[in-house]
């Protein structure tokens, strides 16, 4: 909690987002080098000064991290949301609007579509979200998805064939988990094995805010299940797939070297966070938002401004998180030290790419890194979007 904390970071920031929707707009740090000149162009795409500060103590000196993008992957996709590498290489990317999920060369760019999930509505923020292998992928190459239907959020679980034709090779869907709340907004979707081969889900308060106080609602949760979508063993609460609770809208889920939890969160008009999740614990909304210096409430282990981050998906490598960034158009690292942040954030890539969706590990110390201008609140230029891999300390 805050008061063993090493590190307190508060981000300056010159606007806020004052509606009652997304801190999104669902939504200074160095540049990551390598970047090509130019992409990013008009103030349409200008993220706010960084205007960051930080307070440390003399045991925690300023972070000395870098970022170096490699290469563009491959552009032209279409609300890119999940990211799922395949241990044989290529990746697999969900289409939040299209619906579909395609197979990504990642030595040439070439992209093959799956097919079609059917039954996704896409509307607002809600569609085709996140999506992740069978912990068993060898040998039963089943591929999990997160997705927004007529009436709920739910998880599926589909067999990738590649035998079969493009756009055939995704089997019909096997609904494990249902009646998720949905809305236009704040649908989580996000979804990961963890290093247990259980299955966590982060799901949205939709905007219906009493949700995520409720245990028995499935709104404002992270979610634990069985890769068959049954409570996991071990849960907090008996008979259920909650988690932890008080979430208002987690994109973000990641494990690092110690198999601890972190999630990312967005805040409304005040503080994202970053979280490192505790089975049972409430982290607060809507009580409270960002720290809060209240035992009831795990306070975040570091705040955003909202328009410093907006943050959507999270990775672990190097000894830091790495948080994309959608309204904040950066890439924050988080240096850690157990449960604690052992130095104030640095951002890379600030406006370079636009907004930032999804970051995944792509072994040792690269990355892989999606952008999200064409998600209806970005402004697409020539490429977008695009998966980039990354080279990072």
């Amino acid at each position: 909690m805050v008061q063993v904390r090493a590190v307190t970071v508060v981000l300056a920031a010159s606007a806020l987002l004052v509606t009652a929707g997304c801190s999104s707009g669902e939504g200074g740090g160095a540049d990551g080098s390598g970047t090509p000149p130019g992409i990013r162009g008009g103030s349409s795409h200008a993220p706010s000064a960084p205007g960051a500060t930080a307070t440390a103590t003399a045991e925690t000196p300023p972070a000395k991290g870098s970022v170096k993008v490699l290469r563009t992957v491959t552009e032209g996709l279409d609300t890119p949301w999940g990211l799922a590498p395949l241990a044989d290489g290529g990746l697999l990317v969900s289409s939040r609007d299209e619906g579909t999920i395609t197979r990504i060369d990642e030595k040439t760019g070439a992209k093959t579509v799956l097919g079609e999930v059917p039954g996704v509505a896409p509307a607002g923020e809600g569609g085709l979200l996140g999506i992740a292998l069978s912990p068993d992928y060898a040998s039963d190459h089943m591929v999990y998805a997160y997705l927004t239907t007529a009436s709920d959020n739910r998880i599926v679980r589909m067999l990738y064939d590649e035998r079969k034709p493009s756009g055939e090779q995704l089997g019909a869907p096997d609904t494990i988990f249902k009646g998720i709340p949905k809305g236009m907004i704040h649908n989580g979707g996000r979804i990961a094995f963890g290093p247990d081969r259980m299955l966590y889900a982060g799901a949205g308060e939709t905007g219906d805010r009493g949700l995520a106080q409720d245990k028995k609602a499935l709104g404002g949760k992270i979610l634990r299940m069985t890769p068959e979508g049954e409570p996991a063993p071990g849960n907090p609460f008996p008979d259920s797939v909650v988690y932890s609770y008080g979430h208002r809208n987690v994109q973000g889920l990641a494990w690092d070297d110690k198999q601890r939890l972190w999630a990312s969160e967005f805040g409304q008009d005040t503080w994202d966070e970053l979280n490192q999740i505790k089975p049972g614990d409430n982290y607060g909304w809507p009580v409270v938002e960002g720290i809060s210096h209240n035992s009831a409430y795990h306070d975040p282990v570091v705040q955003w401004k909202t328009d410093e981050a907006s943050p959507s998906g999270i990775a672990y490598a190097g000894g830091s998180i790495w948080m994309a960034a959608l309204r904040g158009e950066r890439l924050w690292r988080v240096p850690l030290n157990g449960t604690e942040a052992s130095a104030a954030p640095q951002a890379f890539l600030s406006g370079k790419y636009g907004r930032l969706r999804t970051v995944v590990s792509a072994g040792g110390d690269r990355l892989w890194l999606t952008t999200s201008e064409t998600d209806g609140r970005g402004t697409p230029v020539k490429g977008d979007d695009r998966l980039l891999e990354l080279e990072v300390e």
